[in-house]
């Protein structure tokens, strides 16, 4: 089934207008079908990523689909005249527990490469607890992740001797999208997804944002309040930048139509 695919020209990125069961039903029929599927997400930091750096760029010039994670997207969506609603941004927290309650039930494989030793691990037994019958191995996100590195090499075999139906990769952005974009003709799997740091709520290693922040767009407000140092820059600075660039390119292409 096809999508409806939403063009943010002035931002120069692409979006597909999907709610969160839209997500599962693709992750279904790609396994089903035997098929190869990549699932991105953009929000403010990726969109931003994406204006300087080649191989993010590359990444999602590379996948399938790439769902709203971020309601200023949706804002500007909307600004800009596309049909899109607050169902249309999703993060992992909101949709990824209707995929591993389909993936135990399902008997899918699920291998999640990313976090710091032992988190992955702990994440994946609280989970297994949470969905019985749910088969899920891991690998810490703490390697030398050159494409031609012996570590690297090492985890592509692991992933690839377990063989997963999907594999979801928390490593961070921009890492685990440059991971992605340089491995993915190595790996075999059906399902790729790139989900930050959602192993690491689920283990308790970040505190994890009320859905109702989520749900109002605010979740970003409360990860700030959680990690200042670390996240001030993208919460405080990088938005800002955007919109520059947003006006800019809006301003830009009314004096085109113009002459």
């Amino acid at each position: 089934m096809e999508y409806p695919k939403i063009d943010i020209k002035p931002l120069g990125v692409r979006v597909d207008k999907l709610v969160a069961q839209d997500l599962c039903d693709i992750i279904h029929n790609t396994i089903g079908n035997n098929a190869h599927c990549i699932i991105a997400h953009h929000n403010v930091h990726s969109v931003y990523l994406c204006q300087k750096d080649i191989k993010m760029r590359s990444f999602y010039d590379k996948a399938d689909v790439t769902f709203i994670d971020g309601m200023p997207l949706v804002w500007i969506g909307q600004i800009l005249g596309h049909p899109l609603k607050r169902d249309n941004r999703m993060t992992s927290l909101d949709w990824l527990q209707l995929v591993f309650l389909r993936a135990a039930q399902e008997g899918w494989r699920i291998f999640y490469l990313g976090s710091k030793y032992g988190v992955a691990q702990k994440g994946a037994d609280i989970l297994k607890a949470k969905y019985p019958g749910l088969q899920i191995d891991t690998h810490h996100g703490y390697f030398g992740v050159a494409h031609e590195s012996g570590g690297n090499k090492r985890i592509i075999e692991k992933i690839n001797e377990y063989r997963p139906h999907i594999l979801f990769v928390g490593m961070g952005m921009p890492i685990q999208e440059q991971w992605v974009a340089d491995n993915i003709k190595a790996l075999r799997t059906n399902v790729i997804i790139t989900i930050g740091a959602y192993i690491d709520y689920i283990a308790g290693e970040i505190p994890m944002p009320p859905r109702w922040m989520g749900r109002a767009g605010l979740e970003g407000l409360y990860r700030l309040c959680c990690e200042p140092q670390r996240l001030w820059r993208r919460y405080l600075v990088e938005p800002w930048l955007l919109l520059r660039l947003l006006g800019f390119n809006i301003e830009r292409r009314r004096n085109d139509r113009k002459r």
